[in-house]
Parts: C-alpha cells; structure tokens; sequence
C-alpha cells in the first residue's frame, strides 16, 4: 500500500485523505517534518498560499519540501498547492518552492463569491471531470517540460511536469477520484524507478 502525505497547515487535508483512501491507498495528515521520511508521494492542499507559506517557514518544512522533490518523489499540488510549486508567480518576486517550470497568476478566476463548477477534460484522468474552482488561480505560462493537462476558456488548469501534478481545481471536493487515482498511479511509476 502506498503511503501518500497530505500537508497538514492549513486548508482541504481531510477531503484529500478521504479520497485517497477510496482509492485504496493510505493517506497521512502531515504535520512534521520527520514524517516525510516515511511517504510515497505528497499532496499540498488548497487553502491560501500566503497562509501557507508562513507556517512552511514557521514549521520549517521548506528544506525538507524541496528535499522530497530532489528525491523524484511525487507532489501533487491543489489551488494553493499548485501556487506552492511554481517556479513564478505573477505579481510576486519571489517563489515558494519552484520546482514545477509555470508560472501561475492568483485568484485569476476571481473572489470567494466568483467560485464556480466547471466539466473538465483531462488528458489521462477523465473526460467528464467536474471541477470545483474557488479563488482559482491558472498557469498563465508552462516551460517546454510541462504538459499541459486540461484548459478551461482557454486557460491552463492542469498540468504535468516529471513527478509534480498541478492543478487550479479542487478535486478533493468531489466524490470523483480520478485525477487522486492520476497522483497515484505516478507514485507507483517513481516507486518501480527507484527500487530498480
């Protein structure tokens, strides 16, 4: 059984251990560094990345995060998580961890009262995915490594990049597992690598 990470500072990390659980696999709410040692794969959650950035610093995580991404483990990175990646962020001077080659822009489909659901098309995870949007932000910008996933109105929502999976949607929020189900199946992939 794999053992997958959700960071556990701040935003949706029950939702994302419940759906890693339905698809039979075991989920770890994180909230110290020395367990990171003992996980697969790692999802950052949505919440607000400034938020999140703070308690990175305060509970020293960076390190350590950007550690785990050196070591080809996978990170799966949601809304806030996905800003978490990115190696820029519009209107920011300074990154977070910056190991996915995008560049994201905050809030970029609006406010808390602008949240919308939106059908999705996502290569290798589903045709029909239903995506919850709430203070969303967009890739404005992937690197020739990346591959772009799904659009939304011409936006970037989703994307790949070796072993980190991006997205501005939640999917946590659903009873859909699919694109948990895409995380996992790249968390066996590097699993097999490693062990070769």
């Amino acid at each position: 059984m794999l053992k997958i990470g959700v960071l556990a500072l701040q935003g949706a990390v029950r939702e994302h251990i419940r759906s890693v659980e339905a698809s039979g696999e075991e989920g770890i709410a994180v909230k110290k560094v020395s367990q990171l040692k003992e996980l697969d794969g790692l999802i950052i959650p949505g919440g607000e990345s400034t938020t999140m950035r703070r308690l990175i610093d305060k509970y020293e995580f960076m390190a350590p995060l950007k550690e785990f991404a050196q070591d080809g483990r996978p990170i799966f990175g949601t809304c806030a998580g996905l800003i978490i990646l990115a190696k820029s962020i519009v209107g920011q001077s300074e990154a977070h961890l910056g190991v996915m080659d995008i560049t994201v822009e905050r809030n970029s489909f609006g406010r808390q009262r602008e949240s919308f659901e939106a059908e999705l098309n996502i290569t290798g995870a589903a045709e029909d995915f239903v995506g919850v949007f709430i203070r969303a932000p967009h890739i404005v910008e992937a690197g020739e490594n990346v591959e772009v996933l799904c659009k939304h109105n011409g936006r970037i929502v989703a994307a790949r990049q070796g072993n980190f999976l991006g997205c501005s949607f939640h999917p946590e929020l659903t009873d859909d597992h699919r694109m948990t189900g895409l995380f996992l199946e790249m968390v066996k992939e590097a699993k097999e690598k490693s062990a070769v």
